[in-house]
């Protein structure tokens, strides 16, 4: 299908083009003045179109912004050497305001700002030739209202840069939609593997959960080994969490079982299981929750948000340092910060998290942002960073209150 597109689009192309060769060739030879004489004139003439038909032709196997330049530059040729080449034709005039025109065929901003400053220029030069040398003796139309036709071309240029501004908006908007529908089907892409590949995740960790549950009621072993196992199958069943949320992205869950649950547990749960990931690299967790807060959510599915973003945060710092976690009531919301000092991002990274495969980890998969994203918006939450490069992030969660 997109090869017939293209095909269509090049049929379309060449058709407009032989009928723009076709025009100029017409004014080459019918009821041409110069035509009789064969004089230079006619001769640059002629060379110009031949020029401009080549050119035109051969864009679509050479379309670099280079080719479309030389094209300007034609078509700024053409159209001036007509102007001079015949003075009494005053329709000439307006082809001369309407050739960056010609750039906005290209969907190229540079070259259509080169072609409005040039022309202008060159339509400046043009009035003062006529203006004070010729002194109107060829080009009378012009001389006899030359503030007026400033005035036009002034307009021209206006209207132009319209039309140029309206489309250059709605190709920008063109393609960002088809980025969208690119970045859909590589997340179609994520969830049918991920479905693919679920219950091989889910066989071995059912398994190794199922002798761990043995183990724990085994009366051989002590409390504290115990203990350890508890642990151990409570972040087995995280993980069964996270493969659910990950198949989410095929087929989003909508049932999951909503509690009110407490903030300053949850945030203690997630620190004291993150504080031994975080010691491999001398980096401490300071928690600060001021008061009880109760957030209406899913409690396994804020862990892996407040997880994946303290995470974060451990990653993102040097070594040595702290990050902050604090949580508190900011007026009817359940307010946390993540706070680090680490690389920091920018403004173009900030806008970039959330989308999927998009990371600023050599080996991340960007998805881990999305799904946060994807929590906090199930339970009408925002995530907003505060970041600057060098100078470390700051992640502020907010959730309405269930206080």
């Amino acid at each position: 299908m997109f090869k017939n597109y293209i095909s269509n689009n090049q049929k379309l192309y060449y058709f407009t083009i032989l009928i723009v060769i076709t025009i100029m060739t017409m004014g080459l030879l019918i009821k041409n003045p110069l035509i009789g004489e064969l004089g230079v004139g006619f001769i640059v003439h002629l060379s110009i179109v031949v020029i401009i038909s080549v050119s035109l032709l051969l864009y679509p196997k050479y379309g670099t912004h280079r080719f479309r330049t030389i094209i300007i530059i034609e078509a700024f040729i053409y159209f001036y050497n007509i102007f001079f080449l015949y003075p009494e034709t005053w329709s000439n005039f307006i082809f001369l305001c309407f050739i960056p025109a010609v750039a906005i065929m290209f969907f190229d901003s540079k070259l259509f700002y080169f072609s409005l400053i040039i022309n202008s220029i060159l339509v400046l030069i043009t009035f003062g030739f006529i203006g004070f040398v010729d002194h109107g003796n060829q080009y009378i139309y012009i001389k006899q209202d030359l503030v007026g036709n400033i005035f036009n071309y002034v307009g021209s240029q206006a209207l132009i840069y319209f039309i140029f501004y309206l489309t250059n908006l709605r190709v920008k908007k063109q393609e960002l939609y088809y980025e969208q529908i690119k970045q859909a089907e590589r997340l179609k892409t994520a969830g049918q593997l991920a479905a693919a590949v679920a219950h091989e995740i889910r066989n071995p960790v059912t398994v190794v959960k199922g002798f761990l549950q043995f183990f724990e009621q085994d009366p051989q072993f002590n409390d504290d080994v115990k203990s350890k196992f508890s642990l151990m199958i409570d972040e087995l069943n995280t993980a069964e969490s996270v493969v659910s949320q990950f198949l989410s992205i095929a087929k989003p869950d909508k049932k999951q079982d909503i509690e009110s649950v407490n903030l300053k547990v949850v945030l203690q749960s997630v620190t004291d299981l993150l504080n031994s990931y975080g010691l491999l690299n001398n980096n401490n967790i300071e928690l600060e929750v001021k008061e009880d807060c109760y957030i209406a959510a899913n409690k396994i599915e804020l862990k892996q948000l407040l997880i994946n973003i303290i995470k974060n945060a451990i990653e993102a710092s040097e070594i040595g340092e702290s990050v902050i976690v604090t949580g508190g009531m900011k007026q009817d919301f359940v307010e946390i910060q993540v706070i680090d000092h680490g690389h920091g991002m920018s403004e173009t990274e900030i806008e970039c998290l959330g989308t999927p495969f998009y990371s600023l980890k050599s080996k991340g998969t960007g998805l881990g942002m999305m799904i946060c994203y994807n929590i906090a918006a199930k339970y009408n939450g925002t995530i907003e960073f505060q970041s600057s490069i060098n100078e470390g992030t700051t992640v502020t969660i907010r959730f309405p209150s269930k206080n």
